[in-house]
């Protein structure tokens, strides 16, 4: 993901671009910027060059989450894949896990969603699907680079450019996908109650239908599809209404969405804001139980807390994978080791594997409700049952990733006596603590994550590498 901000007309845009061929648009998650900072000429010219990475004639389901943006962006992303030789399956307002699942359930070649996921409503994005339902790789994206920067862009001949063609079956598809994993019954004898915040988003599409059909009794904030009256992101900041909202009904609990549906932040019977890596624990465990035939692995980004993994994974026999940070990374990771009881981010992206190996927030809604059921216990119960440790965050600038990746490397030496984990950043494993220092990939800062059962432990360790990278930095002569 990159930000790109200044205004500039298109030739000179198109110069820039062949100037800078070794500079990355893509980056965990697609590509993003502002929409109203750019060339209208930018999405029209990314989406050609996606069209012509792929084959003339490929099939491709285009969809979008709810930015006011994408008035501007979406009719020219069709565009430009047509223009490519590329046959349009137009699914329209639909969450990313939906447009994933319809990719590689009903055989499409790719998909390509316009979101920006969690970024705030002014941003804008570009997401490219393979037919296997998860995001391109790093490898595909470089390719899709080349032929932009280049302007290696395809062209087919009027008489062979495709109509595109409205999919208006992909909700549909999608969410009768996930209620198969379910019972029903069970619901409707329980009668739960949960409220699901939608942050004004495509998530209103799929979540409070499926949770309904199920025979839940389903309560709904933000639901309407338009400016958000909260930040896409939901965090313990930004969901106050939810949690008020949980506790004044009495409801079992309560789920947020980000922009494009694919999270899942819940809320307890309490109206406490629940960890994201606690309840992917909390789900993790009973996905053990709902599907003993699975594997007892787990793959996660290395931004998870390592010591609630330990406790409460590694110490019940489920080996924890872990991969560099991005979705991407963790759905192909379970390809490659041939499957998992899940993968997960500490930010509420939960794949629950016997549905989709990507990030799904209306099926992990309703594996909680499941779950609750099954277990016959609240949820706050369950929260409380997880010891919560001290976990510090925090960022510092720096002025490039080259810089980053200097620090890191000293970081290395200086703690080489402990346990490392070195594929994204630096985790450095203690007795009683971890922390994690990793170079943002989107902008240039360090990011900072201390964890222990201790708060006083937490707070001296993160002291000690502010020190320490402060002394790095001064010996590199920043």
């Amino acid at each position: 993901m990159i930000a790109l901000h200044r205004r500039r007309t298109s030739t000179n845009w198109v110069k820039l671009m062949q100037k800078t061929v070794e500079r990355k648009l893509f980056g965990t998650d697609g590509v993003r910027w502002v929409v109203d900072k750019e060339d209208a000429s930018f999405p029209l010219r990314l989406a050609m060059a996606i069209a012509s990475y792929f084959p003339t004639g490929s099939r491709a389901l285009v969809g979008k989450d709810a930015r006011i943006g994408n008035n501007l962006v979406y009719n020219l992303v069709v565009a430009g894949l047509v223009s490519a030789g590329t046959k349009v399956y137009d699914a329209g307002f639909i969450p990313t896990p939906a447009l994933q699942y319809c990719v590689k359930e009903c055989g499409f070649d790719y998909g390509v969603v316009v979101t920006a996921s969690h970024n705030p409503p002014e941003w804008v994005g570009i997401k490219v699907v393979l037919s296997d339902g998860i995001e391109a790789p790093p490898e595909v994206d470089a390719e899709i680079e080349s032929i932009l920067f280049e302007t290696k862009f395809r062209r087919v001949s009027w008489h062979d450019l495709k109509p595109v063609e409205r999919f208006d079956s992909a909700i549909d598809y999608y969410v009768n996908g996930v209620k198969k994993h379910f019972d029903g019954n069970k619901f409707k004898r329980k009668e739960m109650r949960v409220v699901v915040d939608c942050a004004n988003s495509v998530s209103a599409l799929t979540t409070p239908r499926v949770l309904k059909e199920l025979g839940l009794k389903v309560l709904t904030i933000n639901a309407d599809i338009g400016l958000p009256y909260r930040p896409y992101e939901p965090t313990a900041e930004t969901l106050a209404d939810l949690m008020q909202v949980v506790k004044a009904v009495n409801a079992d609990f309560g789920v947020a969405h980000d922009g494009d549906g694919d999270r899942a932040i819940f809320v307890d019977d309490q109206g406490r804001f629940v960890d994201g890596t606690i309840s992917a624990i909390i789900l993790t465990n009973y996905v053990s139980e709902k599907n003993p035939g699975l594997p007892r692995r787990v793959v996660t980004a290395i931004s998870t807390s390592h010591i609630l993994s330990d406790k409460y994974l590694i110490k019940n026999g489920i080996e924890v994978v872990w991969t560099r940070v991005g979705f991407l990374n963790i759905a192909r990771k379970i390809v490659e080791l041939g499957g998992a009881l899940s993968g997960f981010e500490d930010n509420g992206g939960f794949a629950y594997v016997p549905h989709q190996l990507v990030r799904d927030g209306t099926a992990s809604a309703a594996l909680m409700a499941d779950m609750l059921v099954e277990r016959d216990f609240k949820l706050s119960y369950i929260v409380d049952s997880i010891q919560k440790p001290a976990i510090l965050r925090t960022k510092i600038p720096i002025n490039n990733r080259e810089e980053g990746l200097a620090i890191v490397e000293a970081l290395k030496k200086y703690y080489s006596s402990y346990k490392i984990i070195d594929i994204d950043g630096i985790k450095v494993v203690m007795d009683n603590a971890a922390f994690l220092v990793r170079p943002s990939g989107t902008e240039p800062l360090m990011r900072i994550t201390v964890e222990s059962w201790d708060e006083a432990v937490s707070k001296r360790i993160l002291s000690e590498l502010l020190d320490k990278i402060e002394e790095i930095r001064k010996r590199l002569g920043r």
